[in-house]
């Protein structure tokens, strides 16, 4: 909605939005924002609560009066508590997160993808307070920008290490990208189970789609080391059986 709000803006169209996940509005800047504090799919708070989403509509629409934006504020309280979230309602978030790629090579895609998951895996970061991220001192960014360079004959890129072995640096990378992808997942709309995480990486993102095709490049490459890589920890045996491959 951010964008949109630009867009409009420049037709003379004043905007204003709320927002769910403040890091996506603070990045895309847009000319006004109330943030709300409300779980996801709930931008007014509680059902049927017609005083509550009333007061968060008016905060709302008073910043159409700012003409010094961009705007972002803060609703000040939480929503209202109801029983609604109980998992035995069995309530799904209704906003769904289709995959966007962008166009390009393989890793254009690659560096696309890692961006547009940087806020997921910063809400990710806020609400467990933890990551298993760091091992290799590398950014994701810079994971992606490392694997990518194997998808070449000649790989220019190496680690913050550039003593450790090759293959090991190419297997701590992709398992620390793996993570970040994961802990970005963990925090979008929806149930989440462990088969569910892994069809979605390996058969939904571009990371899976390069992982793969570095795992059949590493099998023909000749190095035992990499072969092992390639056999035993490059993609699970799970993957492989899915797509017919051993």
């Amino acid at each position: 909605m951010s964008a949109v709000g630009h867009y409009l803006e420049q037709e003379g169209i004043a905007t204003v939005q709320i927002s769910l996940i403040r890091e996506h509005t603070v990045a895309l800047k847009a000319p006004r924002a109330l943030w709300v504090p409300f779980m996801l799919g709930r931008p007014f708070g509680v059902p049927h609560d017609a005083a509550f989403q009333t007061r968060v509509l008016s905060e709302a629409l008073a910043l159409l009066s700012r003409t010094d934006g961009p705007v972002l504020e803060d609703f000040a309280d939480d929503a209202p508590v109801d029983n609604l979230g109980q998992p035995a309602q069995g309530l799904v978030c209704p906003v769904s997160f289709p995959s966007l790629k962008s166009e390009g090579s393989l890793a254009a895609r690659l560096a696309d993808e890692i961006s547009q998951l940087q806020a997921w895996y910063a809400l990710a970061l806020q609400a467990h307070q933890k990551t298993k991220l760091g091992i290799t001192g590398c950014t994701p960014a810079e994971l992606g920008a490392f694997l990518s360079s194997w998808l070449k004959d000649s790989p220019s890129l190496v680690l913050k290490d550039p003593a450790m072995a090759p293959f090991l640096a190419v297997k701590y990378a992709s398992d620390e990208l793996k993570t970040f992808y994961y802990e970005a997942k963990s925090v979008q709309p929806g149930q989440h189970s462990a088969a569910s995480m892994q069809k979605w990486f390996w058969f939904e993102t571009t990371a899976g789609e390069v992982f793969l095709k570095l795992r059949k490049s590493f099998a023909q490459k000749g190095d035992p080391a990499f072969a092992g890589l390639a056999t035993l920890s490059m993609v699970p045996r799970a993957v492989l059986a899915e797509l017919g491959e051993h």
